[in-house]
């Protein structure tokens, strides 16, 4: 029967209207795939050697299990965007006389083999390799390294519990950061605490038992939930609550921009991919750490333009790149009514605005670092406000290519195109350029001035470039319609 599915599988993967469509795309995200799979065995084939280095009073396999609860916890934040239950079109074959059972183990044993959990497959099997080649014990590590898929897989199932609530998430990453607090500041030992837990699997064979009694738990939960689950007028299909969210009464004082900020503002939070930008751009925040702590870059003031547009500008990018693609699905119905297309762009111009000054107050702590880093995110801000937010603007009336809101958003390339990668040339490296001419040749302080100023010209003239932006939209109109409408591009 499984066979049966599998060749169902391949005949609509082969068969479908979008195989042809794309293929250039399709290429390059496979070799990005194999270039992260590369990069994945060299870093477990050379982990053992790496913690020989930095821990040299320690195992290797010590060390790496006292990490373990920090890998369990990423694994789930990270898949509760990245990864999705694996589906198929099961209506026609709840017709036929195949037990249910047999499509619930099908889908099960399907996600079994996604491409997440491979990516600790491809990563622990080179460790354990270099593991026996130094002699360690052979039973030990094959059983560990069993532990390990196990974990996976548990991980992989517990996803599909937790994968629709918010608070679930919300939980784990309040965990995560609690504790590695508490092990940053000493309150609480986390690494000591649950070293010896994950060491367990290693040191004593038998333990390996633990992690495989959770996978097939984890398992039998999820076949028994969606056992109950498909029937022929419901296969599946995304559970539809009311919305118990608050009305976002406040939007109207915003005028006709109102509704528009309304209607994104519920667009962000009702969706995965949505969401995952917000979250995403917060974690940016931290960004600046990897380079301000590095006295290399201390004086390279360049590299703080970057850091200066980039991160008060992350969001900016992130969800100013696919406008108006986010409201791909209804665009058509939009159009076809008598709104002011200027007030929409207007609405989604503050949005950003917003977005980029509350970027750049968190921000702040890092003039820790030295006043440049606080004047640099400041004048980087201003240019974001002024200069690139019409840039980005402008650029959203290339899209022309549909967003499904419900997909991953993970390694989810649907609505990129060209225009995507050219609006990084003006939004990122014009802004870098004018800096680092102003700074070599007069001053830092002059550099600041320079992108302050076109900041604030770019203010003066907003309602022109509005105006101009809104008559591109409106060239545009038909192409983008036509493009919306075109699934799967």
């Amino acid at each position: 029967m499984f066979k049966h599915f599998i060749k169902l599988q391949w005949k609509s993967f082969f068969r479908s209207s979008s195989f042809g469509k794309s293929v250039a795309l399709k290429i390059i995200m496979a070799f990005f795939g194999l270039y992260m799979l590369a990069t994945l065995i060299m870093t477990g084939a050379g982990l053992y050697f790496i913690l020989r280095k930095i821990f040299p009073d320690q195992s290797p396999m010590w060390t790496l299990s006292q990490y373990f609860v920090y890998w369990v916890l990423i694994e789930l934040f990270l898949r509760y965007f990245m990864q999705k239950l694996p589906v198929m079109d099961i209506k026609p074959l709840l017709t036929t006389p195949i037990k249910k059972s047999a499509i619930t183990h099908f889908i099960l044993g399907k996600s079994a083999l996604s491409f997440y959990n491979l990516l600790g497959i491809f990563f622990f099997v080179p460790f354990a390799v270099v593991l026996l080649i130094h002699d360690y014990p052979t039973l030990n590590v094959l059983l560990w390294l069993i532990g390990i898929f196990a974990a996976v897989l548990c991980i992989n199932y517990v996803n599909f519990i937790i994968n629709k609530s918010d608070k679930a998430l919300i939980a784990i990453g309040t965990l995560l950061v609690g504790l590695y607090a508490l092990d940053y500041f000493g309150i609480f030992e986390v690494k000591a605490f649950f070293g010896p837990i994950f060491h367990a699997l290693y040191a004593y064979p038998i333990a390996v038992l633990a992690p495989i009694t959770l996978a097939l738990l984890t398992y039998y939960i999820n076949f028994k939930f969606l056992r109950n689950k498909i029937f022929l007028d419901a296969s599946l299909k995304s559970k539809t609550k009311e919305a118990t969210a608050s009305d976002l009464a406040w939007t109207k004082r915003f005028g006709d921009m109102g509704p528009f900020l309304q209607l994104d503002l519920k667009l962000i939070w009702r969706n995965k991919r949505t969401k995952a930008q917000v979250f995403i751009s917060l974690l940016f925040v931290f960004y600046g750490l990897i380079f301000y702590t590095q006295d290399i870059y201390s004086t390279w003031y360049p590299m703080f333009a970057f850091l200066g547009i980039f991160m008060t500008g992350i969001f900016l990018s992130n969800f100013g790149q696919f406008i108006p693609a986010w409201d791909s699905t209804y665009y058509s119905m939009m159009m076809a009514q008598n709104i002011p297309l200027r007030k929409y762009l207007e609405s989604k111009a503050t949005l950003i605005s917003v977005s980029v000054v509350a970027m750049f107050l968190l921000t702040i702590p890092y003039v820790y670092f030295g006043w440049e880093a606080l004047a640099i995110n400041f004048g980087s801000a201003i240019y974001n406000l002024g200069v690139n937010i019409p840039v980005i603007l402008y650029f959203g009336s290339f899209n022309k290519k549909r967003i499904e809101l419900d997909k991953s958003p993970l390694g989810n390339m649907q609505g990129t195109s060209a225009t995507q990668f050219l609006i990084m040339l003006p939004v990122l490296v014009v802004p870098i350029i004018i800096f680092s001419i102003f700074n070599y040749l007069i001053s830092l302080e002059v550099a600041v001035f320079v992108l302050s100023i076109m900041g604030i010209i770019g203010f003066a003239f907003k309602n022109y470039f509005l105006n101009r932006i809104t008559e591109q939209y409106r060239k545009k109109k038909y192409g983008m319609i036509a493009g919306f409408k075109e699934k799967d591009n």
